[in-house]
């Protein structure tokens, strides 16, 4: 029977995204602005569209120069996207000069979607991206606001209030909000401290979201990407504070993956969160493989009396929820070993969180296994010729062994040790715990270890 494809038509299956709006600068380098925005508004399953307000001419190492859009160019970009789509939420990123942000205070007016001001005034590189004189007309603008995301530098330039510590982040915030937005997230990533904190405040409550530093240099486009992150999770129909949540975990992905390229610091990774996604499938299947190859070698004799797990973690794994492992742990049978119910994501909690540790020092690390450890493995070991890392429990000085485990073994380290011994301690079993990038480099390392 011959088919007809020539004369056949395929049906359509259409969907409907979410819309948002960006009105921002276009970035030539791809890194930021326009570009970042409807790269990031994509990622988080939100249709973006956007008005353009100046062009740059820059890249990963600066600006070169800005050439502001006429203002009724501007605004006929506005409403030509305004009289075809239902957009959802929006928000503006570089405005350029006073009268962009004059007509977007007015337009905005008219705006029955919730709006999220980025007020855009320095970039990463410390170019100036605004007229002078044009804070004060950021003001009207922040009144048809339901929520504004300055960095410390630019909340100091609308607040008035030298921001040095968080107290001051989160007083120029009230400052902010008294002008008559909902909410506002003064980014604490310009703050010194030991650590990040990005202060939310509401009319009805102050909270400090504090996190650890990215030892990175590429953050250019951080800012761009977190409000437009926050825009989509809105026109998803999240919440405020569910948006902000969500979208600074996004960002911390995106800045802890970046992308290497062109000849300044590089940009950070848009799409790092659907690439966790896209990752998980094979993940998973090489999970499944280690342990179909580890059963044919009889690792009977490394399963120690708790268990062993396995675990793999995703390229852009940040949580245990990205790990695969063997659900009810690998243990030993009379004639063999038992491999639990199924292999799925989030089913370790030990070894998966000894990887992920062991990660924020050496994010190539995506394999990790336990094993049993006695005097007649470790001979084996001092054989083939491993280097190993231990830590003593008797030294631990805090709840969760598996996390404070792998900082002593890698802090300070700048290769990474894949051998770590524990030594057990009173009723907790000495284990062996074997970290990996490949699944090949796995198997090849127990078989040496068992032959």
């Amino acid at each position: 029977m011959k088919i007809d494809i020539e004369n056949g038509k395929r049906k359509t299956a259409p969907i409907t995204p979410p819309i948002a709006m960006s009105i921002a600068g276009s970035d030539s380098g791809g890194c930021a602005g326009i570009q970042a925005d409807l790269k990031t508004i994509e990622s988080i399953g939100v249709f973006g569209t956007c008005a353009i307000t100046s062009i740059t001419a820059q890249n990963t190492s600066g600006v070169d120069s800005v050439m502001a859009i006429p203002v009724s160019e501007v605004e006929a970009q506005i409403k030509s996207i305004l009289s075809d789509f239902k957009v959802n939420a929006a928000k503006t990123g570089m405005l350029a000069n006073y009268e962009i942000i004059k007509m977007v205070a007015r337009v905005s007016n008219d705006f029955d979607f919730p709006l999220v001001v980025d007020p855009v005034m320095i970039s990463t590189s410390g170019d100036k991206l605004l007229e002078i004189g044009s804070e004060k007309a950021y003001k009207k603008l922040i009144k048809n606001s339901q929520m504004v995301t300055p960095n410390s530098d630019e909340a100091e330039v609308l607040s008035d209030i030298v921001i040095e510590t968080t107290d001051d982040a989160i007083e120029a915030g009230k400052k902010i909000l008294s002008m008559g937005t909902e909410s506002v997230l003064v980014k604490g990533g310009h703050i010194p401290s030991t650590k990040v904190v990005d202060v939310f405040v509401t009319d009805k409550e102050t909270i400090e979201i504090d996190h650890k530093w990215i030892d990175s240099d590429i953050t250019h486009g951080s800012g761009c990407t977190l409000s437009s992150a926050i825009v989509a999770n809105i026109a998803n129909g999240n919440s405020i504070k569910e948006s902000v949540l969500s979208s600074i975990s996004f960002v911390e992905r995106a800045l802890r993956y970046p992308i290497d390229i062109g000849n300044g610091p590089g940009s950070i990774h848009h799409f790092a969160t659907i690439r966790e996604l896209a990752d998980r499938h094979v993940t998973l299947e090489s999970v499944r493989m280690i342990i179909t190859e580890m059963s044919r070698m009889d690792m009977r004799s490394l399963v120690p009396e708790v268990g062993m797990n396995i675990v793999g973690a995703t390229n852009y794994a940040e949580r245990v929820e990205e790990m695969a492992g063997v659900e009810g742990r690998i243990t030993k049978t009379s004639g063999g070993v038992n491999i639990g119910t199924d292999i799925r994501f989030g089913a370790s909690s030990h070894v998966a969180r000894f990887l992920r540790e062991s990660r924020e020092y050496h994010p190539r690390l995506r394999f990790a296994m336990n094993c049993k450890f006695n005097k007649e493995i470790e001979s084996k070991i001092e054989k083939i010729g491993w280097e190993t890392r231990e830590y003593l429990r008797e030294d631990q000085d805090e709840k969760n062994t598996m996390e404070w485990g792998a900082r002593q073994v890698f802090t300070g380290e700048n290769l990474p040790i894949k051998v770590i011994i524990d030594r057990g301690a009173m009723g907790k079993e000495p284990m062996l715990k074997l970290l990996f990038e490949t699944p090949e480099e796995m198997l090849s390392s127990i078989e040496a270890l068992l032959n």
